[in-house]
């Protein structure tokens, strides 16, 4: 019989990894006081500039609603490393099936107006594009890094070509065509907020039910601690790479298509693809600040959107814009480095 013995505080904190929230919560702490030392030596008011920084993401229901628009996006290309990290691959393939979601958004939605089918050709897409790298991993041993990162280049111009190509738009040959009306995800109230932000806390939590409570799941992770004991247990470690590549597309590709669908008033990739550069290698920040953990990744892509929509308000007090970019990346730096660590030491206890 199970025993019926509930679990006592220190079952639940160890759970949760409190440990590794205290140490997240540090390093915030330290990023915040490099970034005031900065702001000191170069004549600027810390106090006041912070304050703006949580004002303008946190002060007012428009711009905690601009945070969470902003943390959509990464947080599902953060889940993207997240997954590889667990099965033991450095996986930074999520800015190219970004690409591939947006233009499927594009492409598949002026085909059948329908918002459900956008988002699902977007994952669909994303994965494709993923899926060569995990061949090559399991079948010729390339390095999933320099596969990932070619692919990711190959991906750009050729999403490149097709915004400046089949999808300019005639009429504004500065963007793409739009997503039909029928096709954009509706809004939240009278906020930029749409319901992509509650799509995508919804695939991190179902990603981490995947990893934490189903067989496949309990396999990648198992492969990604020790191909050797896995493959031991019965474990297929090739089958578990696949899989965290085709599911880690999926993620991106959709957080590619939710950025399309949900971009008010665009709903359109601008020429050059300017508003869809970047998310994926923010992706993997996000998701070393929250330890590699998909719940994890939940706040920490809030943080980050937090920080971005506070960036305009913090150049009103004086700051200018580079030094606010600077501030933000050494604070993003300094909170990185524990998952950073926690990753390095698994990468070399998996060598050993």
């Amino acid at each position: 019989m199970k025993s019926s013995k509930k679990p006592g505080v220190s079952e639940i904190l160890e759970k949760i990894n409190f440990k590794a929230f205290v140490e997240s919560i540090i390093a915030v702490v330290i990023g915040f006081l490099i970034g005031a030392i900065i702001l000191l030596a170069f004549g600027y008011d810390p106090v006041k500039a912070y304050t703006a920084l949580f004002e303008g993401g946190l002060a007012s229901t428009d711009n905690i609603a601009a945070t969470l628009h902003y943390s959509t996006p990464i947080l599902l290309t953060a889940l993207t490393f997240a997954i590889g990290s667990r099965t033991g691959i450095f996986n930074i393939g999520a800015e190219s099936s970004f690409y591939f979601g947006a233009i499927a958004a594009i492409a598949f939605t002026n085909i059948w107006g329908n918002l459900w089918f956008g988002l699902l050709m977007g994952m669909v897409l994303g994965a494709l594009w993923a899926l060569p790298a995990a061949l090559l991993k399991v079948y010729r041993g390339v390095h999933e890094v320099i596969t990932t990162i070619m692919l990711n280049w190959i991906g750009w111009y050729f999403v490149t070509w097709l915004i400046v190509g089949p999808y300019a738009n005639p009429s504004n040959p500065i963007k793409t065509i739009r997503v039909p009306e029928s096709a954009r995800l509706p809004t939240i109230g009278d906020t930029i907020l749409s319901w992509g932000f509650i799509i995508a806390v919804v695939v991190a939590i179902l990603v981490y039910f995947l990893l934490w409570h189903t067989t496949l799941g309990f396999g990648m992770r198992a492969s990604g601690y020790n191909q050797r004991a896995a493959r031991y247990g019965g474990i297929n470690p090739k089958a578990a790479i696949v899989w965290s590549f085709i599911i880690g597309g999926m993620t991106s590709g959709l957080g590619g298509a939710i950025k399309i669908m949900s971009e008010f008033p665009g709903y359109a990739i601008s020429q050059g693809g300017a508003n869809i550069y970047g998310f994926g290698f923010d992706g993997i920040g996000v998701s070393l600040v929250g330890r590699n953990h998909p719940l994890g990744i939940i706040l920490s892509a809030i943080f980050f959107g937090m920080l971005k929509a506070g960036t305009s308000s913090m150049q009103q007090t004086g700051v200018p814009l580079e030094i606010v970019k600077v501030i933000q990346g050494i604070i993003i730096i300094t909170v990185a480095v524990p998952g950073l660590y926690d990753l390095l030491k698994k990468s070399f206890r998996r060598a050993a």
